[in-house]
């Protein structure tokens, strides 16, 4: 077995580290956009006037940083070459995505809001794998240039992880349907123009068929957006919003009638290893400067370093970091050799506990650092603010346990490897 990471993918990560320091650190640095990564003014984020939403520039500086990306033909790593991209694997972006966390918070890798110059763009990669032909027609090229996108509505206000005993219901309608219903925490809906809708639309409350997801226009009569939902780490972008005799056409349903909770698996398995490996970069981050801290603080005459309780518990998280990023590699190889669906047990054992390290990676460093690690001149309280909605977000760490549980004791079946028959 050969655990070195390929050739191309090591001079990849260098090749994106010239990148930054050529083009974004400049960026960053300029008109004082390092106000927005100063954690000391990190509310610069966030435009209060506007009920908590994210500021303006500050957006309009991403999306300059991914315009940039993008033409040096980074942005677009994961998508098919005939999009501009470079056809990468699962294993590229678990990597690529834990090298630029590890690097720390910057204009490259800002996961408040899942900005990275190495795009996460799933809605892209599902249109790619659920659209019709007209869909794909309109959408792709579209979301490969950052001009269209969707939020997901999934999550309901009564009905949190468990998806399949969701309220939202959408009835046929002479040759359209009409949707009613609410979804929260739909994030990214204060700039996109459509919201990806899941409704029931046969089958009884907890089946898993008869789940129908629709593309919906946010201008489309009947929808509103209710609120926007403050949380831990602002600004916020998550809203819940309501659909009331909302009209749309076939033309709407995205990946067939009956079979949303499909395109909600894969959207959460490519969505999980990634944010997992994002979470494992987060938390070498703060090991990494917790070490360091502790090799130059001379408190009582001697380092840090020198006292086993503060070596100890680094050396805990430093080995739990190995173990996973061994897994990570491997369930992203594997997700890359037999489909994202043939591993979705070590998916959901990467995330949940990728997720919990992190926050346990910062709060060890907060306490290394003293007041200082708790103050916002360093980024730990903000790495922890942010990384703790994982936690909950896509499936809480229970619901991944339980999912693991399911494989485990014989609930659930793995679905086959591609190319080999399921009723074998």
């Amino acid at each position: 077995m050969n655990f070195d990471l390929p050739t191309e993918l090591r001079a990849y990560l260098q090749e994106l580290d010239e990148f930054i320091e050529r083009e974004i650190k400049p960026l960053e640095e300029s008109n004082d956009n390092i106000r927005f990564f100063d954690h000391r003014r990190e509310d610069a984020r966030t435009d209060w006037e506007r009920g908590g939403l994210p500021n303006e520039e500050w957006e309009a500086l991403l999306k300059e940083a991914r315009a940039r990306a993008d033409a040096a033909g980074h942005y677009r790593y994961p998508f098919p070459k005939e999009y501009g991209g470079r056809d990468g694997t699962n294993l590229g972006m678990a990597v690529i995505r834990e090298h630029l966390a590890r690097k720390g918070l910057g204009l490259h890798n800002d996961l408040q809001n899942e900005h990275s110059i190495v795009g996460n763009n799933v809605g892209l990669l599902l249109m790619l794998e659920y659209g019709t032909d007209a869909q794909k027609e309109e959408w792709v090229d579209a979301l490969a240039e950052g001009r269209m996108g969707f939020a997901f509505g999934i999550t309901e206000p009564n009905h949190g992880s468990d998806a399949t005993h969701m309220e939202t219901a959408a009835v046929r309608d002479g040759d359209g349907w009409v949707i009613n219903g609410e979804k929260t925490w739909n994030t990214g809906i204060h700039k996109a123009p459509y919201d990806m809708v899941m409704a029931r639309t046969s089958g009884k409350a907890g089946d898993g068929h008869g789940i129908t997801a629709f593309l919906v226009p946010m201008q489309a009569p009947g929808v509103k957006v209710e609120e926007m939902l403050w949380t831990f780490n602002m600004p916020t972008d998550h809203g819940r919003v309501s659909f009331t005799d909302v009209r749309v056409g076939d033309d709407a349903i995205f990946g067939g009638e009956g079979k949303g909770l499909a395109v909600v698996q894969h959207f959460f398995n490519e969505n999980r290893i990634r944010q997992a490996a994002s979470s494992l970069g987060a938390a070498q981050f703060c090991i990494d400067e917790a070490v360091q801290y502790a090799q130059e603080r001379a408190p009582f005459g001697k380092p840090l370093a020198t006292n086993q309780a503060i070596q100890f518990p680094l050396v805990e998280l430093q080995t739990q970091c190995e173990m996973l990023r061994a897994l990570i590699h491997k369930t992203a190889w594997m997700m890359d050799e037999y489909g994202a669906f043939s591993v979705s047990d070590k998916v959901s054992m990467c995330n949940y506990w990728s997720n919990r390290l992190c926050c346990d990676a910062a709060d060890r460093a907060m306490q290394v650092h003293g007041g200082l690690g708790y103050s916002r001149h360093k980024p730990f309280e903000h790495i922890y603010r942010h990384h703790r909605r994982y936690r909950i977000t896509e499936g809480a760490e229970e619901i991944q346990m339980r999912r693991v549980a399911g494989y485990m004791f014989g609930f659930m079946k793995q679905r086959a490897p591609k190319g080999v028959d399921e009723g074998r």
